[in-house]
């Protein structure tokens, strides 16, 4: 069965409590509408990130001319968008945008949302001022790529990355062309979700873990080479890189951490893994963290598969009240959609407890700090149980 719809979000958010960690039907397979099931509260506003820095954000179009798109081969280049978020000179400015009216429109309709405008989600209210000049020290500033869930676009992991930002790493997040409902290119091309009409194909999650792979070594290589696209390219440090991605873009990270040794570390939020390691194991630190479906022994046996193959520092925690989406935005903006947010956990909580474990990560393993909060389970985060296959979770 496919990985595919395990990802959707928004309207798919109110089924996906049961099935997290399952592989329901396609996305072109719903058929119902997803009516709100309380008054929308109007435009969602993302939680303020913690951390010293200001953050700016800016998007970038990056094109391989070395590949044609993996999913539309008559187009002979691949063309991605990324959004950097960043530590920003203080300054005054405009809020960077969530999303475009024709994406927010287009990814309402790809999950069956009525009964809001279609325009409301790019009405989401950011913290980032858009196109801040950077700051930090040259070659300072630890690099991490977030890679999304299926159909979703990068914005749904806003929240994470103006977190990161704001305590002095860049985010790099990656729009996979064609593999969401919309993503819009600078000369007002919006290119729609054609991987979501072959989603049932055998072998679907392998193809996109690696065509997910290939986007992010040529992203870094954007971001990190001679040639970098960006203005505070410089700032990059390329020695400290990882990766986290939700569901099939945590798949993602464990795909691109074997094509590419630029990807120090990993992180994979509740997502099967598709990328086969090899006998000889993965030796960089990797942390799986998921909702309870993901528990070992679970209904799915990747992370149980691929844990006896991490031969260097790794934790599996899961969060029992989670959902699917409690790694992303979608519960932040469940309000604005008057759609409950499934699991036991509130937006606000599931949003602290998320930048709170992946920045600890990070911390540990880009900026070498000591990070008690990984080693045992904390009073401060009782949701959060740390598990080893044939154990306990505890």
């Amino acid at each position: 069965m496919s990985h595919a719809v395990k990802d959707l979000a928004v309207a798919g958010l109110v089924v996906l409590a049961a099935a997290a960690c399952a592989a329901p039907a396609p996305p072109r397979s719903v058929a119902a509408a997803t009516a709100p099931s309380s008054a929308p509260t109007g435009a969602a506003t993302l939680p303020a990130p913690t951390g010293p820095h200001p953050v700016g954000a800016t998007t970038l179009y990056l094109k391989d001319t070395s590949r044609p798109d993996p999913w539309v081969p008559e187009v002979r280049a691949r063309e991605l968008m990324t959004t950097l978020w960043y530590p920003a000179q203080a300054g005054e400015g405009r809020r960077a945008s969530y999303m475009t009216a024709k994406e927010s429109e287009l990814t309402l309709k790809g999950k069956k949302v009525t009964g809001v405008p279609y325009d409301v989600l790019s009405r989401t209210r950011t913290n980032a001022l858009k196109d801040a000049k950077p700051a930090g020290r040259e070659g300072g500033l630890p690099l991490v790529v977030l890679s999304p869930g299926f159909t979703l676009p990068r914005s749904t992991l806003t929240a994470l990355a103006e977190e990161l930002a704001s305590r002095g790493y860049v985010v790099a997040g990656v729009d996979h062309t064609y593999e969401n409902y919309a993503t819009t290119f600078p000369d007002g091309r919006v290119a729609e979700c054609v991987a979501c009409d072959s989603d049932t194909d055998p072998g679907f999650g392998a193809k996109v873990a690696g065509v997910r792979a290939a986007d992010v070594s040529f992203v870094l290589d954007q971001l990190t080479g001679p040639d970098a696209k960006w203005e505070g390219s410089s700032l990059i440090d390329p020695s400290e890189i990882a990766m986290a991605g939700q569901s099939i873009g945590g798949a993602g990270a464990v795909a691109a951490m074997l094509k590419d040794s630029r990807v120090r570390a990993g992180i994979d939020m509740d997502g099967t893994t598709y990328a086969r390691i090899a006998k000889s194991g993965l030796s960089r630190p990797f942390l799986f963290m998921g909702s309870a479906g993901h528990q070992p022994a679970g209904r799915d046996n990747s992370w149980d598969r691929d844990w006896k193959l991490l031969t260097g520092w790794k934790r599996w925690l899961v969060l029992p009240g989670a959902d699917h989406q409690s790694f992303t935005d979608v519960p932040l903006l469940a309000g604005a959609l008057g759609i409950a947010v499934p699991g036991d956990l509130s937006a606000a909580r599931s949003t602290e407890i998320t930048r709170t474990y992946v920045r600890a990560f990070l911390d540990r393993h880009l900026r070498h700090q000591p990070q008690p909060l990984l080693d045992e389970p904390s009073p401060r985060y009782p949701e959060v149980r740390f598990c080893t296959p044939g154990e306990r979770c505890r």
